[in-house]
């Protein structure tokens, strides 16, 4: 009885995670490739005298992921690509004009007086940068240095704003407020305030984003239908659901009740994966749905050599609790260096790769933890259930 409660609440867990997940609103986050879009792959030019360097593409991704914040889309994927390019992609995207129109036009980074009138612009800062100094204070703050047009205009600003803000905008989005402390004479100014490094870093990088040193040329655009997206996802889920369902079949076959163990504890881990993938901050690609598939192959691979493991202590002579007892012991070994080697190939492509890989190695390596965890704990417990109902005497077939 106890085992067929936990096999109808597996069951039932199994059905209301594929529901959740299958929900576009609400549920797993799709990405370009599923959710249809807009891809761009933008190219770095120098100007002047200024080289591209990683310094600039950051810079140049801030200003963009500062834009694209505007359009309200859900997931954006910016990134560079190689050491001179940004790839963007924007799923489920309502106005792909818009997108590019925004993406394209010039940063302007503007420093207000409280009557809204222009101090400086981007192109009188100089340097931006985050710094701590422990003597001086426990918080980082932002170092600034205008040019010499800007230190004039900056220092009679300070001298008639003393005790007031000067708002720092971007794109005409407010990112900084800061009040004005003391006169600024010789062009140099910080920023301080309740925030850590990285907040300050990212504010530094922000105001460094105004004044870009390189141009941004359009390399590909292209948009992605949702029409043919969805199609791909139900190709996809039509394939997991036929492999996994042969996979358990195979099981049942070879195996009988120990296969239908396996068979639940599968079901149980791709409901397990599903609820992962629903609530983490990860965007699923069909290259991430072949992960999936991939790693269902992975999940019973352990259940075999587990059973493998008690047939043979069954044909040394040992009772079946015991053959369980050491079957999943000594199997534990052989799972665990086979996974431990899988997880260190996904982490290698997920720091190396990009996009879709990346999205690869993530359900890849989820759904090893998962069939980890299914295997030596789920199917155990079911099968200690499953094993200590049989009558004494009975016959035991695996």
């Amino acid at each position: 009885m106890v085992l067929i409660v936990l096999c109808l609440l597996i069951l039932a867990s199994g059905y209301f995670a594929f529901q959740s997940a299958a929900d576009r609103d609400e549920g797993i986050r799709r990405g370009l490739d599923i959710a249809g879009g807009l891809y761009m792959l933008l190219e770095a030019e120098e100007t002047g005298e200024q080289e591209v360097d990683q310094d600039t593409i950051d810079r140049a991704i801030a200003v963009i992921r500062n834009r694209i914040d505007e359009l309200g889309v859900a997931e954006p994927v910016i990134a560079p690509q190689g050491d001179d390019r940004i790839r963007i992609e924007l799923p489920d995207l309502e106005d792909a004009e818009q997108a590019r129109e925004i993406i394209g036009r010039t940063a302007m980074l503007k420093f207000q007086g409280p009557d809204g009138e222009v101090i400086v612009t981007g192109a009188n800062l100089e340097q931006a940068r985050a710094e701590r100094q422990l003597e001086v204070s426990p918080n980082p703050f932002v170092s600034l240095r205008f040019d010499r047009e800007g230190s004039e205009l900056f220092a009679g600003a300070t001298r008639e704003y003393i005790g007031q803000p000067i708002s720092i905008h971007l794109d005409d989005e407010v990112i900084s407020e800061p009040i004005v402390r003391d006169v600024v004479t010789d062009g140099h100014a910080t920023i301080s305030g309740d925030f850590d490094f990285e907040e300050a870093s990212e504010l530094a990088l922000l105001l460094r984003s105004g004044a870009l040193p390189v141009e941004l040329r359009e390399l590909e655009s292209r948009l992605i239908g949702p029409t043919l997206g969805q199609r791909t996802e139900e190709i996809a889920a039509i394939a997991a659901a036929a492999g996994l369902l042969l996979v358990i079949l195979f099981m049942i076959i070879y195996y009988r009740g120990a296969g239908v163990i396996a068979g639940i504890a599968l079901v149980f881990y791709m409901s397990l994966v599903l609820w992962i993938l629903n609530y983490l901050p990860t965007t699923l690609t069909l290259p991430g749905i072949a992960g999936l598939i991939l790693s269902i192959g992975m999940a019973v691979d352990a259940n075999v050599i587990i059973f493998e493991r008690i047939k043979d202590e069954l044909r040394s002579g040992r009772t079946l609790r015991s053959a369980m007892e050491s079957g999943f012991q000594r199997a534990f070994r052989a799972i665990l260096d086979a996974n431990v080697t899988t997880i260190i190939a996904a982490v290698v492509l997920y720091q190396f790769g990009t996009g879709p890989i990346r999205g690869f190695a993530v359900t890849l390596t989820l759904g090893i933890l998962a069939s980890m965890f299914t295997a030596i704990f789920v199917s155990r417990v079911l099968f200690d259930i499953w094993v200590s109902r049989r009558k004494p005497g009975t016959a035991f077939n695996l």
